[in-house]
């Protein structure tokens, strides 16, 4: 027995000293508990007490946990924990951190460690998964990266760059999010495209936004987020589209819009085209460099064009288009002052269509005197609109003209000075009304929306006579043919009226066209740009061909 008891006793001390030996392999769980996750290794010394730090010379911790400190400390935004186990980190690391997560408006809501690796002797590297939540986006963003460690000073720690936040973010770039909003209440053309790009209508839709409240919903956000790494384009990494809305639709046409902007894309004055349908009154183009929306609601001398309003006058008065009058290089009122035609040029005896086409300020001055009274005047241009409030749907106005109060005031009337004053959009409406026949008032929405924008209904259309109609066309037509607009680029088919307007402000004087080709009607008005002929006439021209 007690031999028995010996050899126990001996078996017993012999075990122990192999295990001290040989070490003990034991296996840990993954954080669910399914399966091995990584080894540890008891060595042949007793490790030191909890309370203890480790042996002189020997490496404090594993890479493992500072790899799973540094995720769990980056999971609860503790970044100043993070930042002690980051071997010489940036004195913004902090700051990046948070900074990313503003400029994403994300949150980091899962990272889940891998298996760490051994690169080397004092070297190790951990793949890990995360996910972001961003706002207005369904579900996570995931990414995928890598933590690198080394030994430093005797305890593992993670050799950080900006690629840890994300894989492909490099240093000095920037992770960024673009928002883009869609609204409701945004603006398309007649056949519901956008609208051209830089058209020059901007500062209407602008007003037009004012006036159309937004919906309930209020405005969907789309938004991209980029990555910017220096002397790299810029690459989209994610995405979140929204459909636009169909949005209300305007009058304006697509590519009468297009070809009105380009038009004016090489023109150093303030300029503006202002197109309409003369059947109907619809705004078909409007492209304004003047600034905001002067060519809806500047007024300007007319100059020339408004001859067209004086004609109506003398032809509804008994003269024709064939009549002879005289076009003198002078004419002097009775008891008045003396009124000059361009370049003082005297063209004799000549018909009515002839001195509308060579623009003869000295017939239009004696004709207006001599047949025409102050009231007529004013009555024939309020036929054309003016003194009247337009229903664009966003403002404007066509024209003013104050009763002229003597022989002198009244032939400055009668080509378009003196108390003349008219926007681009009044005289597209003219050339319309000569066109079709009937004065329309012009609008930029459907003549409901238009209405209830405006407050008021438009005011009423206005017929012309037939036998008036029919001699402004003609007279029109000859400006073209044998006029101050012949000899031009303008297209075949084209019928006008240049102008050449002195601007009672002083400075150079305002140059103008407007016209018509089939059923669309325009007007090309350059601020301070001399003489209709040479700067609104290739205006026009290069419009027109474009159509």
């Amino acid at each position: 027995m007690r031999r028995r008891a010996l050899l126990a006793l001996v078996g017993v001390v012999v075990a122990i000293i192999v295990t001290s030996v040989t070490g003990l392999v034991l296996q840990g769980k993954d954080e669910a508990g399914t399966g091995p996750q990584t080894q540890l290794v008891i060595g042949s010394r007793t490790p030191p007490a909890p309370d203890e730090g480790p042996a002189e010379g020997q490496v404090e911790g594993t890479p493992e946990e500072t790899a799973r400190t540094y995720l769990s400390d980056w999971a609860t935004g503790d970044y100043e924990s993070m930042r002690e186990l980051v071997d010489e980190p940036p004195g913004d690391f902090a700051a990046q951190h948070r900074q990313l997560d503003d400029a994403l408006s994300a949150q980091v809501v899962r990272l889940k460690p891998g298996k760490v690796t051994k690169t080397g002797e004092q070297t190790a590297e951990m793949r890990f998964t995360g996910a972001r939540k961003l706002a207005g986006y369904d579900g996570a963003w995931d990414f995928a990266s890598t933590l690198r460690l080394a030994v430093r000073d005797l305890s593992w720690k993670v050799l950080w760059t900006p690629a840890v936040m994300h894989p492909d973010l490099a240093e000095g770039g920037e992770l960024v999010r673009i928002d883009k909003p869609v609204s409701d209440t945004r603006f398309v053309t007649k056949e519901g495209h956008a609208f051209p790009h830089e058209s020059y209508a901007d500062p209407y839709l602008a007003v037009l936004g004012t006036h159309i409240p937004q919906p309930p919903s209020g405005t969907e956000v789309g938004w991209t987020v980029e990555l910017r790494n220096p002397a790299q384009p810029p690459r989209v990494l994610l995405e979140k589209k929204v459909e636009a809305s169909e949005g209300t639709k305007t009058t304006v046409e697509a590519f009468t819009q297009a070809a009105a902007a380009r038009a004016l894309d090489p023109v150093q004055q303030p300029a503006a085209i202002v197109a309409v349908r003369a059947s109907t009154g619809e705004v078909a183009a409007v492209a304004d460099r003047l600034g905001g929306t002067e060519a809806f609601t500047g007024k300007y001398a007319p100059g020339s064009t408004f001859k067209t309003v004086t004609a109506a006058a003398l032809l509804d008065g008994g003269l024709s288009a064939d009549s002879q009058v005289l076009c003198p290089a002078t004419y002097t009122i009775p008891n008045g002052r003396t009124i000059n035609n361009y370049q003082e040029k005297d063209h004799g005896s000549v018909t009515l269509r002839q001195a509308y086409a060579l623009s003869c300020n000295t017939t239009f001055a004696r004709l207006a005197v001599q047949l025409v009274s102050a009231d007529r005047l004013k009555d024939q241009a309020a036929a054309f609109g003016f003194g009247t409030s337009l229903a664009t749907g966003v403002g404007g106005t066509c024209g003013s003209l104050n009763k002229p109060e003597n022989p002198d005031a009244l032939a400055e009337a009668s080509f378009g000075q003196g108390t003349v004053e008219a926007s681009p959009l009044c005289m597209a409406s003219v050339a319309a009304a000569v066109q079709n026949g009937t004065w329309r008032p012009p609008r930029l929405l459907p003549a409901d929306v238009a209405q209830r924008i405006e407050g008021h209904e438009p005011p009423p259309s206005v017929p012309l006579n037939d036998t008036v109609a029919t001699g402004l066309r003609s007279l029109m037509s000859a400006v073209t043919t044998e006029g101050t607009a012949a000899g031009s680029e303008l297209p075949e088919g084209v019928s006008g009226k240049t102008g050449t307007a002195e601007d009672w402000q002083g400075g150079p004087d305002h140059a103008w066209f407007i016209g018509y080709k089939g059923d669309l009607a325009f007007a090309v008005f350059v601020k301070h740009g001399g003489t209709g002929r040479n700067a609104a006439v290739p205006i026009a021209a290069r419009f027109l061909r474009a159509l």
